[in-house]
């Protein structure tokens, strides 16, 4: 199948499966002798694994790695289970970290008056005259 098809049956785009040649998550495909690329079975099944590890938020460096326990019939499942922990550890800070994002907002918004004043403490918070005025008077 071309490029075209196996975008559609993968459900990634052909601009995406040309960066992932790219950057060796999926080989070199042959070629017609016309040069288009040519993709079989093998291809379709590796761009379904990759298009799922990026579902769940695998960057592309952990994608090879876990492409590579794959291809290894020999690998320690304990080393699969290592690689998506440290990724569970990983969606857990980010989580975190968005959920103080989102918390120091909601008391920004319950501050803020939303009528026809200036005084915006969201504003003054993101041009840290806040932090500034808290610094120069103590």
């Amino acid at each position: 199948m071309n490029i075209g098809a196996a975008a559609q049956a993968s459900g990634i785009s052909a601009k995406m499966i040309r960066y992932y040649e790219s950057v060796g998550l999926l080989p070199e495909p042959a070629r017609t002798d016309a040069g288009y690329r040519h993709y079989g079975q093998t291809d379709l099944h590796r761009l379904h694994f990759i298009r799922r590890a990026r579902d769940l938020g695998f960057p592309v460096e952990q994608i090879k790695a876990l492409l590579a326990l794959w291809d290894d019939r020999q690998r320690a499942s304990a080393d699969v289970k290592k690689l998506a922990q440290m990724h569970i550890d990983e969606l857990e800070h980010k989580a975190q970290a968005l959920q103080q994002m989102a918390d120091t907002l909601k008391h920004l918004v319950e501050h803020c008056h939303g009528d026809g004043r200036p005084d915006c403490p969201i504003i003054e918070s993101l041009s840290g005259s806040e932090i500034q005025a808290s610094h120069c008077c103590r």
